[in-house]
């Protein structure tokens, strides 16, 4: 069965898409079939990024690896059990058609609270949540005192993320391993960024998620999303020299997937 990678965060803003995008590429790079669904029904801007990068490949005849990005099945009405939920057959039957032929299914959620995102997260094998290094971000996983050096208790999105593992234990599937992605940090040792560091660590040990490095604040991530491409991608483009940002940033990424620890995945770019 192919392994489900959830990318969530009720906060808008935070980097997931660009996190999915090239998480999804990054595996199909290492020969891995990668299957895609963006459950922002509304912006879609995963299924945009994959849409920019099919129309670029069409365009210039290069041959880059890629996820292959599917919309959810519509559900004829008549069709649903008593009580059945129309998101949740959507998603259960696009997962359904597409493990058979996939290694990994990236899956992007909204920046907030839909029932296809509490779905999604209780189907989770691995879940990544980007975000911000900003208490504000911070508020979503816990509320803090206010010194930000003790954590009072878990908020809205922790508590969903523990009822989805409740539902898989229920089932008797795997707990979902859970990874914090500190995004957009800043280069300095500032007083805010430890502030984050140590609540992090805190509430890591006692509602039980990893932590992992994302991604800093950098313009080649907005360039690079009107023709589809991910750092990878750079010297297949044309790219001869890579600067000191894009190299850092390309190093930021084979971190990012070797603290994923995914299944058969052997990070060698």
């Amino acid at each position: 069965m192919a392994h489900i990678v959830v990318v969530g965060n009720e906060k808008g803003g935070a980097g997931k898409s660009t996190v999915s995008m090239h998480v999804a590429t990054a595996l199909a790079r290492l020969g891995h079939k990668i299957s895609a669904l963006d459950l922002d029904l509304r912006q879609k801007t995963f299924g945009r990024y994959i849409d920019n990068r099919k129309k670029f490949i069409e365009k210039s005849g290069l041959d880059l690896p890629s996820p292959y990005y599917h919309d959810l099945p519509e559900v004829d009405q008549s069709s649903l059990k008593p009580g059945e939920n129309v998101y949740d057959r959507r998603l259960s039957e696009a997962v359904a058609q597409l493990e058979p032929d996939s290694d990994f299914i990236v899956i992007d959620c909204p920046g907030s609270h839909t029932r296809l995102s509490q779905v999604a997260h209780s189907l989770a094998d691995t879940l990544i949540t980007p975000l911000n290094d900003s208490f504000v971000d911070f508020d979503l996983l816990a509320h803090v005192d206010a010194d930000a050096t003790k954590v009072l208790r878990p908020s809205v999105y922790s508590e969903m993320v523990w009822n989805a593992r409740q539902l898989r234990a229920q089932a008797g599937l795997n707990p979902i391993d859970w990874i914090v992605v500190r995004n957009r940090m800043g280069a300095q040792q500032m007083v805010n960024k430890q502030k984050m560091g140590a609540a992090l660590e805190n509430l890591a040990r006692r509602i039980g998620f990893r932590i992992a490095p994302g991604f800093n604040e950098r313009v080649i991530f907005r360039e690079l999303f009107p023709r589809g491409l991910t750092l990878l991608d750079l010297k297949d483009v044309g790219v001869k020299q890579l600067n000191i940002s894009n190299i850092a940033a390309r190093q930021e990424l084979r971190d990012l997937m070797k603290a994923l620890k995914l299944p058969g995945v052997e990070v060698d770019f």
